[in-house]
């Protein structure tokens, strides 16, 4: 199926966009009061959050057809700016309210043009309440306004017009943050627009920092979403840097990108159609791994937990495959039929819905998820005659992705038999328990621990040194199988991965039940040297391959076992970083009244420690030290673990070259 080229629209008049399309539906006063009910939460999410709402508001512009550049700046106070070519906010007045429309809009909650319908058919912003919501949780914001080649502003602080919107002959932005910078918005050529520049209210988030990698994401992803728009990202807080992004593929070039040294089977799938006010774009491709990495969108939201265009797009993808396969004799009388599951397997694919915001239902407050029941069948049928149409045009391409299901069926059915076979019933509820596991007393999953240790020693030590009440010990033995590229069935039959699956409870593959899950913190606990970091690496990668559902609901956690014990005299104390040694050291040094000695013990490995010592230091709620994983960018996690897992070696050994500088060696 070829993709179609996105045709330059014809630039449409600021006029049509007036005072008129702008409705006010409520007051701003409880955002203050109660911004995680707005923005999700104050820390660092809820501080990104705010700015992807401004984001957003330019994106929702060139979704419009108006604009074709979004630029993003960190200023050196600490500021950020957000700079679209579109129309502009509208400034003339609001009759029943005597007030600007630009005012009401950053003033007003629930004030935009997303709700009257004709201004925004497609939106990704917060309901219409981004621009303002912001602002109240801001210390100060200002706002400019290029329209009918007039430069209008008005300044906020805390949600409170400062002055009115008035016409100006400069640029604030241009006068405040330097040569540079107002070079480049000369070089942007901002004939009409808008340029917000806000500082979050310290009095509200935990942090104000942002973070560049955060925000590159987020642009990146949007370039992704919306081909032939320019995204720029320039970060002027320290040493300038500058990201650009601009993709003319869309969907396809992130779907080429997600499957970087992944041997892709054929070239990727596109597939486009609109049915009235929704618009369905699905790219696809399968490469020659087992793992499945399949994105959603709804405009420009992430729905990380799917929802019903996704389920929509799983259905065709099942019945076009099937169908294809019987139609051409791979499949004899139903008997060899593939499953959902199958399809799975070594699958890339990115569901993409535009539809108009006020007809969009989510679950939850957090967009994660569709609920439109009357998209599923319109995905499963645009999909489906897309995917029928293309393996009738391209039977290699069909040929290789039935191969492909065809073997993934194959190995589905040896796994189940394997799995049979080694995990009788009653095993995943707790009656037949691996002899290693030293289970906690403590049956509530939500208070109970289990600690993955690497070795028989360091686990006979965790044992010993544990409370029994709610922490349960499973120790590893040696180097564990490799999942990046392992089938269901070498998983199941891995002796030391079959232990840790059954202690889990939850099951695995296509009968994974995360209600079953018998502990809620899952600490790896390794050495503190090459090995050990090997073997965490192995078990994250069983994790994020196999049992995913663990780490994105934050059950999964790393230990931090001291590197150093540090004696002076009868006072032992412990050290979990080289800067916390020297900082130690010094702290002795100068109490200390005599020259005392001071004997310092680096720890190699959990064995060195005995059970007091290890209960005191790493297993002590009061006192130890616990990472948290999370998957904070799966795109990236994704490549990481197929960079440094996976059989292509150039590509890690490049990653090793570019990094050994970084890199520091414990010899």
């Amino acid at each position: 199926m070829t993709v179609k080229k996105s045709q330059p629209k014809p630039v449409k008049k600021s006029s049509d966009y007036s005072a008129e399309h702008i409705q006010v539906l409520e007051g701003l006063e409880p955002v203050r009061k109660r911004p995680a009910m707005y923005i999700g939460s104050t820390d660092t999410v809820g501080l990104h959050e705010s700015l992807r709402e401004i984001i957003d508001n330019a994106v929702d512009e060139a979704l419009a057809g108006f604009a074709k550049n979004v630029r993003v700046i960190l200023n050196k106070d600490k500021s950020v700016t957000v700079i679209d070519d579109g129309r502009g906010i509208p400034v003339d007045i609001m009759p029943q309210y005597k007030k600007s429309a630009l005012e009401i809009v950053m003033t007003k909650l629930h004030a935009g043009g997303k709700f009257g319908g004709s201004a925004y058919k497609i939106s990704g912003g917060l309901h219409g309440v981004g621009s303002s919501v912001v602002n109240a949780l801001s210390q100060w914001m200002w706002v400019e306004v290029y329209r009918d080649k007039k430069l209008y502003r008005q300044e906020y602080e805390r949600g409170v017009p400062k002055t009115p919107v008035k016409e100006v002959s400069e640029s604030n932005f241009s006068r405040e943050a330097g040569s540079s910078s107002a070079g480049q918005i000369l070089n942007f050529k901002l004939v009409s627009g808008t340029i917000v520049t806000f500082f979050p209210d310290a009095k509200i988030f935990s942090t104000t920092e942002f973070e560049f990698e955060i925000i590159k994401k987020a642009l990146r992803e949007r370039a992704y979403l919306i081909p032939s728009i320019y995204f720029h990202l320039t970060d002027n807080r320290g040493e300038p840097r500058e990201i650009n992004y601009y993709f003319e593929g869309g969907i396809k070039s992130l779907v080429e990108k997600i499957n970087e040294n992944k041997n892709p089977l054929h070239k990727p799938i596109f597939i486009q159609k609109k049915e009235d006010e929704v618009e369905v774009e699905v790219a696809l491709q399968y490469n020659d791994g087992y793992a499945e990495n399949v994105e959603s969108y709804v405009n420009v939201i992430n729905t990380v937990n799917g929802g019903t265009h996704l389920t929509g797009f799983r259905m065709a993808l099942t019945r076009a495959v099937n169908d294809y396969g019987k139609k051409i004799g791979s499949f004899k009388n139903g008997e060899d039929s593939i499953t959902g599951d199958d399809t799975r397997e070594g699958l890339t694919a990115v569901v993409f819905i535009k539809m108009p915001q006020d007809k969009i239902q989510f679950e939850g407050q957090t967009k994660g998820k569709l609920g439109n029941s009357e998209i599923q069948p319109l995905v499963a049928q645009i999909v489906k005659e897309g995917l029928s149409m293309h393996f009738e045009e391209n039977p290699s391409d069909a040929r290789k992705i039935l191969e492909k299901v065809y073997l993934a069926a194959k190995a589905r059915l040896a796994a189940k038999a394997a799995k049979e076979a080694i995990l009788r019933k009653g095993a995943l509820e707790g009656s037949s328990l691996p002899g290693k596991l030293a289970d906690c007393q403590e049956k509530d999953p939500k208070v109970s621990e289990l600690y993955i240790v690497e070795g028989d020693s360091a686990g006979g030590s965790a044992k010993m040194g544990r409370d029994r009440k709610f922490q349960a010990i499973l120790p590893i033995g040696g180097k564990i199988l490799n999942t990046e590229r392992a089938r269901l069935d070498k998983i199941i039959e891995f002796e030391e991965l079959k232990n840790l699956i059954i202690a889990l409870g939850m099951g695995i593959g296509e009968s994974t039940n995360l209600g079953k899950l018998r502990y809620h913190r899952i600490i790896i606990m390794t050495d503190a040297d090459v090995d050990g970091e090997h073997i965490e690496t192995l078990i994250l990668t069983f994790f994020y391959r196999h049992l995913p559902e663990i780490i994105k609901q934050g059950y999964l956690y790393i230990a931090q076992p001291p590197l150093y014990k540090i004696q002076a005299g009868k006072a032992v104390k412990y050290a979990y970083s080289d800067e916390e040694k020297n900082e130690e050291i010094q702290t002795v040094k100068k109490e200390s009244k005599n020259n005392i000695s001071i004997n310092i013990q680096r720890y190699k490995g959990l064995g060195e420690m005995n059970p007091e010592q290890l209960w005191e230091t790493t297993m002590n709620p009061q006192n130890r030290i616990l990472k948290q994983i999370a998957i904070e960018d799966a795109e990236e996690a994704d490549a990481v673990f197929t960079m440094l897992m996976g059989d292509e070696v150039p590509p890690r050994k490049h990653f090793i070259q570019s990094n050994a500088k970084t890199a520091t060696l414990d010899i």
